[in-house]
């Protein structure tokens, strides 16, 4: 740190030359996340000093917090959840994992998810020394359920469902993992992390959330297709038992017990979230939903004119295209021509995600350089 301070109009300065290296929105077509709505900003700003670890010093901002839950609870079919808000899917899945092991208090626990779940499981494996066992995947990239029950044992305390996968934007079968969960008498947690806020808007969506008996948790995140600020997630449970496993004590604070993994929280993304989803509603969530299927429909439509195949039909925004040599035509459209795309594990392809701030422009540019890239 320097001795004397700089001015503010040397600082900013110095912050803006230093964000215009951060690449711009307008040529990504691989993050999950998104530019905020203008009113989540707003409202974030206002409410930025607000520390949720001791919510006892912020009421008015904790009964946002409450509203939300609420909100996300009516989007998930669950009248009345428990739960907070935390800063993303893998909070979420940390502390949906922590609080099975904590309940069922077993001897080498293990769960259960698809090879297609995120990578924050195996953070979980590491942290909490539980057993992570990866069913296989069917042809369309679901989890199997055969496989899935193969690998259940008496030590078996839950499965983890996607609804919404990183990779291919898949859903899997969550209403046979349910009835899986309530004939073994286990825990289930769904990731809808990108797809709780798509897959309610969708036409024809498939049960996925609370109104499945044996969904016990789930994680959502407002900061990807919610466009509330980073980082905002949403960590929802059926039952307060889960929450009651996962306190600490707090003693010098005004409040005696924590639930959450974080000790500071931020009020900030709670007001933003909150702002969010009360200014937009389902009808402006449907229209933006609308909105991003539509340019999932055209690259489809643009890649297969230029003989590019995806590998599944798009479930949701999220587009894996079989292009020969996927790791190459990453490399050119990214040096040749700024666009921002990654590549799936396996098989390789080009993964896109059609997120609220791309437009048809910006798709008939890309399909134009994805020709060119592709020599097509």
């Amino acid at each position: 740190m320097n001795d004397n301070g700089v001015s503010e109009k040397e600082i900013f300065a110095f912050l803006d030359e230093t964000k215009a290296r951060d690449t711009t929105y307008e040529r990504v077509l691989s993050a999950m996340c998104t530019h905020p709505h203008k009113i989540a900003v707003k409202a974030h700003m206002q409410f930025i000093e607000s520390n949720l670890g001791d919510f006892g010093l912020f009421p008015g901002t904790h009964d946002l917090e409450l509203e939300v839950m609420r909100m996300m609870g009516d989007l998930m079919n669950g009248p009345s959840v428990h739960g907070y808000v935390t800063t993303g899917g893998t909070e979420s899945n940390i502390q949906a994992l922590r609080a099975m092991r904590n309940i069922c208090n077993i001897r080498n626990p293990n769960v259960i998810i698809p090879e297609s779940a995120h990578f924050s499981f195996d953070k979980i494996a590491d942290m909490l020394e539980i057993e992570i066992r990866k069913a296989a995947l069917d042809s369309e990239f679901k989890v199997n359920m055969d496989s899935m029950k193969s690998l259940v044992d008496e030590h078996t305390i839950g499965l983890v469902g996607i609804a919404g996968s990183t990779e291919f934007g898949q859903i899997d079968p969550i209403k046979e993992m349910s009835e899986l969960a309530v004939e073994k008498g286990i825990f289930l947690h769904v990731d809808a992390a990108f797809g709780g806020f798509v897959i309610p808007f969708l036409k024809n969506p498939p049960a996925f959330d609370f109104a499945l008996e044996g969904v016990t948790s789930i994680g959502i995140d407002p900061h990807k297709m919610g466009l509330s600020t980073i980082p905002s997630g949403g960590l929802l449970f059926r039952d307060l038992k889960h929450l009651h496993h996962l306190q600490t004590h707090t003693p010098y604070l005004t409040v005696d017990t924590q639930y959450s993994l974080t000790g500071t929280r931020s009020g900030a993304t709670v007001a933003g979230t909150y702002a969010v989803m009360k200014h937009l509603g389902n009808d402006g969530y449907r229209r933006i939903v609308d909105q991003c299927m539509e340019l999932t429909d055209m690259v489809v439509a643009g890649a297969r004119e230029i003989g590019i195949e995806p590998l599944i039909e798009p479930v949701m925004n999220v587009v894996a295209l079989d292009v020969p040599d996927a790791d190459l035509v990453r490399k050119r459209l990214r040096e040749e021509f700024g666009w921002q795309v990654s590549i799936t594990r396996t098989p390789r392809a080009l993964r896109l995600v059609l997120m609220p701030h791309l437009t048809t422009e910006n798709i008939e540019l890309f399909l134009h350089d994805l020709k060119f890239v592709c020599n097509l």
